[in-house]
């Protein structure tokens, strides 16, 4: 049995997007019989939400996974300081390589999960050190969208080290992995790459995001980060306009770094009866509430950094049924014409209000939209196959040391 070794920052029970892939990415491996052990840190994301702990390692067994926790820093509040944050990001893959040095010969292959950037330290370190092959999975251009949302100053120092750094993991890795065609295509144009670049995308359990019984309520939903590369702002703006006429509810569900400031606009604006916040919810309940609404939003910001992004929100909508009304240009404009599931809207309230109108007012356009969802994302994004695609790149890599 080939053994691989997934490095990720997020695992469950944390919630956020790449948690829930690295666990289904992990499972469908051991399924197809693959030999797994997941590296992540001790329950940290988002910040603040999980207790504390010193414990330098914990092991489990979830799901036919090996799950080792390694100890990090935990920054103790939601929305953590640069010093904090940076400890989190840098403690956990640091001392992610370590343990790997003294274990590097259980495995065949490991796959890095980026971002955060310096996910790449173990595989950087392992490689070396000695003979394992290394995939390195990019699902971000996680320097150049901190520099379009003001995060970081192009040309500064931390960039240049930061693109050094990337650009070492690419020299070193066996094979890159990236979750859309657009994303391949800008790391090749920025950086030298020798390795295969291969498409392994985000993707969706269609088993477990699908359908479900029950009436549909007034309500359009955003389930997922929230965060400084979503216009969250625009989409409560208009449905203020909106409800007049339509008495919508905005359900948001999840966390992160804007929810304070967006509450704040929320209250100001008295919206507060007709935008919902949940919070972080058990996953369980998801697909029951992505089901019983009418749309889905994914309101990326308009962004040229932000084109080569195709949210793993969309391919939820479109698994549960509901269309998704889209902003932001690149892969969501592709995803929602290729499926016919998704209508993508300019960064205004008002051109929102219209497209959401629009399709509110034609409920048959609606079911048939859903429908093209479902059928698009069980036949191209399963995660089953994505994994099976995986599987066949790690076997081939061990047995012919390509």
């Amino acid at each position: 049995m080939k053994q691989v070794c997934i490095v990720s920052q997020h695992f469950p029970p944390e919630k956020s997007g790449n948690a829930s892939r690295i666990y289904d990415t992990a499972a469908h491996l051991a399924k197809l019989g693959i030999g797994v052990t997941v590296l992540a840190p001790h329950p940290t994301f988002p910040t603040g939400s999980f207790p504390r702990t010193w414990k330098r390692s914990d092991v489990q067994e979830v799901d036919g996974i090996r799950v080792v926790r390694l100890w990090t820093w935990q920054p103790g509040s939601g929305d953590p300081g640069f010093a904090s944050r940076m400890a989190y990001y840098l403690s956990f893959p640091v001392h992610a390589a370590l343990w790997l040095l003294f274990t590097r010969s259980r495995f065949d292959a490991i796959m890095t999960s980026a971002p955060p950037l310096f996910t790449g330290i173990p595989g950087y370190v392992l490689k070396r050190a000695s003979r394992v092959k290394w995939i390195l999975d990019i699902r971000d251009l996680w320097i150049d969208a901190s520099i379009g949302l003001g995060f970081l100053r192009e040309g500064s120092l931390y960039e240049r080290l930061s693109r050094r750094f990337e650009q070492a993991c690419l020299d070193r890795a066996d094979l890159v992995g990236v979750t859309t065609e657009e994303l391949g295509r800008r790391i090749s144009s920025r950086y030298r790459v020798t390795a295969p670049i291969e498409l392994l995308p985000n993707g969706v359990n269609t088993e477990f995001f699908r359908p479900t019984d029950g009436e549909k309520k007034r309500q359009i939903i955003y389930a997922g980060n929230v965060g400084h590369a979503q216009d969250l702002d625009k989409v409560a703006l208009a449905v203020k306009s909106m409800n007049g006429t339509y008495n919508l509810k905005f359900v948001i569900v999840g966390d992160g770094d804007t929810r304070k400031s967006l509450e704040g606009l929320v209250k100001a604006e008295s919206l507060t009866d007709s935008v919902i916040f949940t919070g972080i919810l058990p996953r369980e309940e998801i697909p029951r509430l992505l089901s019983e609404s009418l749309v889905g939003v994914a309101p990326l910001k308009r962004l040229a950094n932000l084109e080569y992004a195709a949210p793993t929100k969309a391919y939820e909508y479109m698994a549960c049924g509901i269309p998704f009304v889209g902003c932001g240009n690149g892969e969501i404009a592709h995803l929602a014409k290729e499926s016919g599931a998704g209508v993508i809207a300019e960064n205004t309230p008002e051109a929102i209000a219209a497209t959401l109108s629009k399709l509110l007012d034609d409920p048959e356009k609606m079911e048939e939209m859903g429908r093209r969802g479902r059928e698009y994302v069980a036949k191209h994004y399963d995660r089953r196959s994505v994994a099976l695609k995986l599987k066949h790149y790690i076997e081939r890599m061990a047995w012919t040391g390509a």
